[in-house]
């Protein structure tokens, strides 16, 4: 495949270039001002057009929480245990449910996937691609993240009920307990023991090769978010970040990124009254490094670049917007080695624009994922 006379946008530079990419056995081979295609290879000629990395939805329920939310439909929470590890979220998405025909016509390649909010630990994100039909060909990462729940969610979920948590303290001390044992384990010789599986799926964060994903929206959830990760030595990411911009310098002092949204959703709850679109931009100027969700299906996954414009309608620079669907996106969900931008050696994920993508008027006229045309098929 050979994407030619595009306007390219490498998120690498924050000049656009017109070029040619070259696409073999699904990774960008060569780019450069003019390739002359070979022998039987396919080309598409973006001229006149825009060619951006496939976008990535940092944060989603994508098949999990299926766009038709019968109780079938909608199976993003385990309700009958706080502490649930152990569920991978790829054994729950569904390739088939509609939200996936959405995001390919949005531009969206890449999207990180999971359990919802109910529990203060509810399982493993993956970070999946959005063609296919066996979620094992989909997979990029997995797991990808644990993700752990603070403030009105888990306490309506379970304290509602008379179950623990109820209230903020407990759903910090069961995170904490929990994470307590898992740091005992590992700290052990279990070499000649039987594995725990419980403690075993914990492994790669105490490892640092996925974070915690924090649902956070008021700022005293997320100081405590951020002083649980300290205390264990752990990495995380602030996901909806709410109340961001009211504690922007901390949060840039802590070190941990940031994916916010879904700004496009109606203040439903308490702590969500602080919600707005001037939020990422706020965060980014104070040095956080930003990521945008749709929370789908909170808002719906195809508003994913409306988002974006929309923060920068309140005065964030486009290309920083731009970035936190792109490039920023794939870093803080750690697949930029893969994904996020366009350079050889890269996945031949792209997607090619008729206009900007943070204007509304604006149209995916082609995307590619692993060098092959998903959109239109």
């Amino acid at each position: 495949m050979l994407i030619q006379n595009g306007l390219v946008f490498t998120m690498e530079s924050e000049r656009p270039e017109e070029m040619d990419i070259q696409i073999k056995n699904g990774k960008i081979a060569k780019m450069a001002p003019s390739i002359a295609p070979g022998r039987d290879e396919e080309a598409f000629d973006a001229r006149g057009l825009r060619v951006y990395p496939g976008f990535i939805d940092a944060h989603s329920h994508i098949g999990i929480a299926q766009e038709k939310e019968t109780l079938q439909g909608d199976i993003t929470n385990e309700g009958t245990n706080p502490i649930t590890p152990c569920l991978r979220a790829i054994d729950a998405i569904n390739p088939m449910d509609s939200a996936f025909h959405n995001a390919l016509a949005s531009g969206i390649t890449g999207v990180m996937a999971g359990p919802g909010s109910a529990n203060p630990i509810g399982g493993q994100f993956a970070f999946i691609k959005t063609d296919g039909r066996c979620m094992d060909d989909m997979i990029v990462k997995a797991p990808a993240a644990i993700k752990i729940a603070f403030g009105e969610n888990p306490m309506t979920n379970y304290g509602m009920n008379g179950n623990m948590p109820s209230t903020r303290m407990s759903i910090a001390s069961l995170i904490r307990e929990e994470l307590f044992k898992a740091q005992q384990y590992f700290a052990g010789d279990n070499s000649g023991s039987q594995k725990d599986y419980t403690m075993e799926c914990y492994r790669a964060l105490f490892e640092g090769k996925i974070p915690l994903k924090a649902h956070v929206h008021r700022a005293d959830d997320i100081f405590t978010a951020i002083r649980i990760a300290k205390e264990f030595g752990l990495g995380l990411t602030l996901d909806h970040c709410t109340e961001g911009h009211l504690i922007a310098d901390e949060i840039a002092k802590s070190g941990y990124p940031a994916i916010v949204g879904p700004a496009l959703a109606s203040r439903s709850k308490d702590e969500v009254a602080q919600s707005d679109f001037k939020t990422p931009g706020i965060l980014q100027r104070a040095g956080v490094t930003v990521a945008l969700t749709t929370d789908h299906p909170v808002s719906r996954i195809q508003h994913l670049s409306l988002c974006a414009g929309l923060a920068a309608h309140e005065g964030w620079d486009e290309g920083h917007a731009l970035r936190a669907i792109t490039i920023d996106a794939a870093r803080i969900c750690r697949v930029d080695d893969r994904l996020g931008s366009l350079a050889p050696g890269k996945d031949a994920d792209l997607v090619v624009w008729e206009g900007n993508p943070l204007e509304i008027k604006s149209s995916v006229k082609a995307a590619f994922i692993n060098g092959r045309q998903v959109w239109p098929k």
